[in-house]
């Protein structure tokens, strides 16, 4: 049986740390703030982010090098047979296909995952990745699982400011001045691929509210319903605000009474994006019935 590594970047909330302790390797994501290379989680902490952010630092997202992808590799390679890298998904960056074309130089032993998931989602990938090395299953037939358990995940997110999506072009900033003067809170929605509107709410509640029942129809309706064996992951993501995703997951589960529900700040990429105060409720089927 091959000795197979799971790899993934930061984008999917793991730190540095926490890698360690699950058997999981993280490749950071680095980003420019003013002209100056730094890396989630390597030279660039949560904290350190959001200050830059609200200083108004220019602040742009970057792919890997493939020096830094083929290192990790090589280096992975040397303990291991095979290995499975797992990236953000290919829909919110090129660094996937990037990965996927650096990969053709190593004869098969590294398999890359294009399962289009990201944050909380993309750290269940790793999880399960790891729960099929363990059950004997080759880095080929890992990704070939993963690969076709894409869909089985949702991610909605509420933003608490229109500012940076306008600041990155991705509304104009007469859309942004109207949401703000209206105090709309966009709810966003990640579905495999890319990051598109989902609803409007007037208030945080109603968000908070729109999401929860977003998840809930896509149980119903996409994996299987609701059922005494808890067949769903719940997770929440937040961005520089963890009192309320705590307090969110209190509201979350009188819904869904007796459910481990995990929280995770959301990946630097993203953030950079919609800025501070989001928090987004995601859901993942687990695998265990279908290996």
């Amino acid at each position: 049986m091959s000795k197979v590594a799971i790899v993934t970047d930061s984008n999917s909330g793991i730190t540095q740390a926490a890698g360690k302790e699950m058997g999981i390797f993280v490749l950071p994501m680095p980003f420019m703030i003013n002209g100056e290379t730094f890396y989630e989680d390597i030279s660039l902490t949560q904290e350190e982010f959001y200050e830059r952010l609200a200083a108004g630092a220019d602040i742009s997202t970057s792919q890997p090098s493939p020096e830094s992808v083929m290192e990790l590799w090589d280096n992975i390679l040397k303990e291991y047979d095979e290995l499975v890298h797992i990236p953000m998904s290919s829909g919110l960056s090129g660094s996937c296909q990037s990965a996927i074309m650096l990969s053709e130089d190593y004869g098969g032993k590294v398999q890359v995952v294009n399962n289009q998931r990201i944050s909380v989602t993309q750290r269940q990938s790793c999880l399960d990745a790891l729960a099929l090395a363990e059950k004997g299953m080759s880095a080929k037939e890992i990704k070939d699982f993963l690969e076709a358990d894409k869909f089985n995940s949702s991610i909605y997110i509420m933003l608490d400011t229109l500012y940076y999506l306008k600041k990155g072009g991705r509304i104009t900033p007469a859309a942004a001045a109207l949401g703000t003067i209206l105090k709309l809170k966009p709810v966003l929605q990640i579905q495999g691929e890319k990051l598109d509107a989902f609803a409007k709410a007037r208030t945080t509640n109603q968000g908070k509210t729109i999401m929860i029942n977003a998840i809930k129809n896509d149980i119903e309706n996409r994996f299987g319903g609701l059922a005494e064996d808890k067949h769903i992951w719940l997770e929440i993501a937040h961005s520089a605000n963890l009192e309320a995703a705590e307090a969110y997951k209190q509201e979350i589960l009188e819904v869904f009474p007796g459910y481990d529900i995990h929280i995770d700040p959301l990946s630097l990429s993203v953030a950079c994006h919609i800025g501070p105060g989001a928090l987004a409720f995601a859901c993942s089927r687990k695998i265990k019935e279908r290996m």
